[in-house]
């Protein structure tokens, strides 16, 4: 501490000091003055909780959206359902709009647009990720229920079940061993998205080390910090992406 302090005297006076030495003070300025660690720690707890909420209500959609395009993809000929056929439409335009704009064009419009006079940012940011990521989960899931053989669905129709429970006992089941590679994907880049919600005041990561920033002076430390704390995230869930579909492919083995 008494060596921080005679360090960072000499650099307010202008006396030039060694690279490590500097490092040093920029360092502890960034982490440990202040305590400034615990804002990094609540940055990656609301990023943790962005995360995880936009996910959940992006699996919602994206089960919806794959189911109904499924179900329409897979009517037989001459019996077309309309009421199917429209909801079909809706989520086609609504696939093809998400994952044809950028994330960030998408924040900005329901931040300062659609919800202009709210000031939850960060709701507004769960919300956007949530109505992004469902557009790639359903065609993720989608994929994954095409993937299978038509004779599993038959079979259940076959014991007397109806479509939904069909579909959640025997295919969905089945379409998740497929897919969990490219979930574990689209969950690991949400995390990343999550950043960009600091552009319409949402509170995450890099919220906290911009705050850190604009005190210290200083913005290597804390943005290289932000970034290192995203890959040992990132590497965090891969590993544990990797249990589990090891696990699974035990499982069938079985």
């Amino acid at each position: 501490m008494e060596l921080y302090l005679q360090w960072k005297e000499l650099m307010r006076e202008g006396i030039g000091l060694p690279f490590w030495q500097e490092a040093y003070v920029k360092f502890y300025q960034a982490f440990i003055e202040a305590d400034r660690w615990k804002q990094y720690l609540e940055g990656v707890g609301s990023t943790l909780l962005v995360t995880v909420s936009a996910l959940i209500l992006g699996v919602l959609l994206g089960v919806l959206v794959a189911v109904v395009r499924s179900a329409h993809d897979q009517q037989r000929p001459g019996r077309h359902n309309p009421i199917l056929g429209v909801c079909n439409g809706i989520c086609k335009v609504y696939v093809t709009v998400i994952r044809g704009t950028p994330m960030l064009v998408q924040l900005l419009i329901m931040g300062f647009v659609i919800f202009k006079s709210s000031r939850n940012y960060t709701g507004i940011g769960i919300l956007t990720l949530g109505i992004n990521s469902g557009a790639y989960v359903a065609e993720i899931i989608r994929g994954g229920l095409m993937s299978l053989d038509p004779g599993q669905a038959e079979a259940g129709r076959s014991l007397g079940l109806n479509y939904i429970d069909t579909m959640r006992f025997i295919v969905i089941p089945q379409a998740f061993r497929s897919i969990l590679p490219s979930l574990g994907n689209e969950f690991i880049t949400l995390l990343k998205d999550t950043a960009l919600i600091y552009t319409i005041g949402g509170k995450e990561l890099v919220y906290a080390a911009q705050a850190v920033a604009s005190r210290t002076y200083e913005q290597m430390f804390p943005l290289v910090g932000s970034a290192l704390i995203y890959l040992s995230l990132v590497m965090l869930f891969t590993y544990l992406q990797s249990i589990l579909e090891r696990r699974l492919r035990q499982s069938d083995r079985r």
